[in-house]
């Protein structure tokens, strides 16, 4: 018996070695990748163990995610402090084509102790990445991450940790916590966040980890998801788990002064001073990580291993080129660390700087009397692939501020085109082939953008105005209104700086009309002598139901080809349309115009019902307006004049124009709240009572009468069944035929024949009527004879069997009534008297239509004949 438990000792000594073998090992790591080929990628796995652990992995087993694994010796480690080594193993895979692959490794432990993974000890350790291989985005690798995922925090002090990531490709990147992963690389369902006094976050842009602030002493483990993004589109992640030990201690971290953020114009050098404060007795040593320092072309530098007593300074330096210029910031990372004997701790100030292109130089602008030639010099960056045009019809003297790219749209300006192409360096504005319009300065930016969708500075503004030589249009007054007899008033300014050698007269004006608000379908013209005259009044026109527009252009006579020829390009102009919508008290006024001038606001006229006059209502700055309040079935009337201006002083202001006169009629179009309702179903009298509510008393003041809908089933169509003519009568008895299910609906209707919504569907089911009695005499005394149900309705058929009390069946029938004298099906006898056990199908008439129900039960026959116990 010793000797039995001698080896039990043995054996339980033995597991318990090899668990603690297993044991206390994984404690971070993260899986990256790098493109080399096509389908080809470079892959690492990177873990930290403690050195103290008995577990070692020289070699691991990687999983790529389409199907197929290998075993990846190390390559190389590294002892770090407190105890950490640093695993790195490196392989190289080919993938069979384009697809989404989730790559990840497993261990079979975690380090003992984890506070908010429980076991941790027997939870499995797992990384995972995402890698999506699309030759619609091109080459990609993941982030880089700088600093180490293993750190420590102080109990009751805020701790901030950063990846540092920076991505090689330029990709933006995106931070969220995860869960750690487990067996079969999901998420632990045991796993909790760390225990905080405020909160634990990561910051989404800058990945910033905040834990404000640790509350227990102890180990815990943390997974951040980074996330890659080109073009808004998600391209990758990586899941980076991390491991932070919380201590206690009365140190305080130092404090690194604020820094940045920075923006630099491509060429420029970016020089700053860190300084990182703490008590006087401690010396500070300050270190910085990021991408700046892993460029391959003029790298920034850093003073590092600067230290100082309670105080420390070191400086940054980093010229920038233009190859530096991408969309997404430059991340740095600047880390003070004290040398405190208790415990060392640090902190950390996560600096962005965005490197943005230089400003394209020497716009250039050439006008003609409807277009502006753009141009200006190629970028002094060969990486820009492409400018943006932007244009506005006024000066606004902008000047961006240091971190202000492109053109903001605050300023008003418009993106007008794109041209493509580093040396593609002009552009015609023809304003899509329509022409610009006379009396404004026209004024452009232009922006040179990068692949990867950054933008450089906005050029300085530059401003010119069209060359004269066309009429510019200043009225397009409505001064008559009349279906037949309408007359419309035409102003115009006669060209300026006009050169009557290059153009010699005789002149005249040619005005094409045309009642489409947007100008098209122009019909014959109508002619002005000369080049003094500048007004006409067009008359005979339908100015009630119709808007007008104008092309007007200058023309002069040629005799040597007896023609009248242009000169410059027509511009357009139209009245201003007044178009009204009736609703319930209130109408609508809708402005419609095309005008090459701006219409800065307009006067609403009402006319007076009294003395006809138009009286001032209101000044609008939108071309709606809304007035309330009005009487149904009343018709009012409208005008409108527009004040407007062009850009140019030359020009006279205000331009005033008005509409036709406009008449509509407030119209109820809206319908009142459905009425709700009420079903009870009367088995007894076979009837169904409605009771709704009405509106007038909620929501309405006008329902005059109440529509009934009524359908016998869910699947069928809603149908009128009766209108109810007195809106206080509000209940319904309706007896259907065939059932008693159906499903209703009770509309209101109001005074303009609005109908509310049928919202409120109601349905009620039949009564269970069907039923049969547990006794019966077939004794012939005309008493109880049959066999037959109680009373019923709304069956079509059934399928009755009757069996013994041995099971044999003695009675069959489909007939709802049954009628069963109580003779046998087979013998056509009368059975003995006794127990008999029925089963029984029914069809009966239901809300979804013709359903089934089964029932079943005993019948207690009396027939006079003893009970033979033979019978079967």
């Amino acid at each position: 018996m010793q000797i039995i438990s001698k080896k039990i000792f043995l054996l339980t000594v033995f597991l318990l070695t090899v668990l603690q073998i297993y044991a206390t090992h994984n404690r971070a790591g993260e899986i990256t990748y790098e493109q080399i080929g096509q389908y080809r990628y470079r892959i690492t796995l990177i873990t930290y163990t403690w050195t103290k652990a008995p577990a070692d992995r020289p070699e691991i087993d990687l999983f790529f995610g389409d199907g197929t694994s290998t075993t990846v010796p190390r390559k190389e480690e590294v002892y770090l402090p407190d105890e950490y080594k640093q695993n790195t193993y490196v392989t190289e895979h080919t993938y069979s084509g384009p697809g989404t692959f989730v790559i990840t490794f497993e261990d079979p432990n975690r380090n003992e102790g984890v506070r908010n993974i429980p076991n941790s000890v027997n939870i499995m350790f797992a990384l995972k990445t995402i890698l999506q291989i699309n030759p619609n985005l091109g080459e990609n690798n993941t982030p880089v991450m700088l600093n180490y995922p293993i750190d420590k925090a102080a109990k009751d002090l805020v701790f901030i940790h950063n990846p540092n990531a920076y991505d090689p490709d330029g990709d933006s990147l995106s931070y969220k916590l995860a869960v750690c992963l487990g067996n079969d690389s999901q998420p632990i369902e045991s796993y909790r966040l760390p225990e905080a006094s405020v909160d634990i976050t990561v910051d989404p842009i800058s990945g910033d980890l905040i834990w404000d602030s640790p509350v227990y002493l102890g180990i815990y483990n943390i997974a951040i998801e980074i996330e890659e993004w080109r073009s808004g589109v998600k391209i990758g992640s990586i899941i980076r788990d991390m491991q932070i030990e919380v201590i206690e201690t009365d140190n305080k971290p130092p404090k690194i002064d604020p820094i940045g953020p920075f923006c630099v114009e491509a060429g420029s050098l970016l020089q700053f001073t860190v300084t990182a404060r703490d008590t006087a007795t401690e010396r500070i040593a300050l270190t910085s990580t990021g991408g700046v320092y892993e460029l391959e072309n003029s790298p920034a530098s850093f003073q590092e291993g600067a230290t100082g007593m309670g105080i420390v300074h070191a400086d940054f330096s980093w010229q920038t080129i233009c190859e530096h210029v991408r969309k997404q910031p430059y991340m740095i990372i600047f880390k003070a660390t004290d040398d405190n004997p208790d415990q060392v701790l640090s902190d950390y100030q996560n600096v962005t700087v965005e490197v943005v292109g230089p400003a394209p130089k020497n716009v250039q602008l050439v006008p003609t009397n409807n277009t502006i030639y753009v141009n200006w010099d190629a970028s002094i960056c060969s990486e820009v692939i492409g400018y943006k045009i932007y244009r506005k019809n006024r000066k606004e003297n902008f000047v961006p501020d240091d971190c202000e790219l492109g053109v903001p749209a605050y300023i008003g300006f418009e993106h007008i085109a794109t041209v493509q192409g580093h040396s593609n360096s002009e552009y015609l504005d023809n304003n899509n082939d329509e022409g610009l319009t006379h009396g404004y300065e026209y004024c452009y930016m232009i922006v040179a953008f990068y692949a990867d969708g950054a933008e450089s500075y906005a050029s300085y503004e530059v401003c010119t105005e069209l060359t004269s030589g066309v009429p510019v249009i200043l009225e397009t007054s409505v001064t008559y209104t009349s279906e037949t007899d309408g007359a419309i008033h035409l102003t115009w300014m006669k060209p300026i700086d006009f050169d009557s050698v290059a153009n010699p007269g005789p002149y005249r004006y040619t005005i094409f009309p045309s009642n489409d608000l947007w100008g098209t379908g122009f019909t014959d013209p109508f002619f002005v002598p000369g080049i003094n005259d500048t007004t006409y009044v067009d008359t005979l026109y339908n100015t009630l139901e119709l808007p007008r527009i104008y092309k007007m252009g200058l023309y002069n006579y040629d005799s040597g080809t007896n023609s009248w020829n242009i000169i410059g390009v027509p511009e357009k102009a139209s009245t201003i349309f007044l178009t009204l919508h009736g609703r319930d008290n209130e109408i609508e006024l809708e402005i419609g115009e095309n005008v090459p001038w701006e219409n800065y606001q307009y006067l609403i006229y009402k006319q007076n019902p009294e003395g006809m006059e138009f009286d001032s209502l209101t000044t609008v700055y939108t071309p709606k307006f809304i007035d309330r309040g009005l009487v149904n079935g009343k018709t009012y009337c409208y005008k409108v004049k527009g004040m407007g201006k062009y850009g140019l002083d030359i020009i006279p202001s205000p331009l005033i124009n008005f509409s036709q006169e406009a008449c509509a009629m407030p119209t109820d179009t809206i319908p009142s709240c459905a009425p709700e309702l009420v079903v009870y179903n009367n088995c007894d009298s076979l009837r169904n009572e409605l009771i709704w509510t009405n509106p007038n008393n909620s929501c309405a003041n006008d329902v005059i009468e109440y529509n009934i809908y009524y359908a016998p089933s869910l699947e069928a169509d809603m149908e009128l069944l009766t209108t109810i003519y007195n809106p206080d009568d509000t209940t319904f008895t309706h007896y259907p035929t065939g059932a008693l299910a159906g499903c209703y609906i009770v509309s209101a209707v109001d005074s303009f024949q609005n109908e509310s919504a049928h919202t409120n569907k109601v349905c009620v089911d039949n009564c269970d009527y069907y039923s049969l009695p547990n006794t019966f005499s077939p004794n012939e005394d005309g008493i109880n004879d049959l066999f037959i149900p109680f009373p019923y309705q709304f069956i079509e058929k059934v399928e009755m069997t009757i069996y013994n009390r041995w099971g044999s069946l003695v009675f069959k029938t489909d007939d709802p009534d049954i009628n069963w004298d109580g003779r046998d099906i087979i013998t056509n006898q009368k059975v003995s008297s006794g127990v008999y056990y029925y089963v029984c199908d029914i069809w009966e008439y239901r809300l979804t239509g013709l359903e089934l129900r089964n029932i079943t039960g005993f019948i207690n026959v009396f027939t006079g004949n003893a009970e033979s116990k033979g019978e079967k």
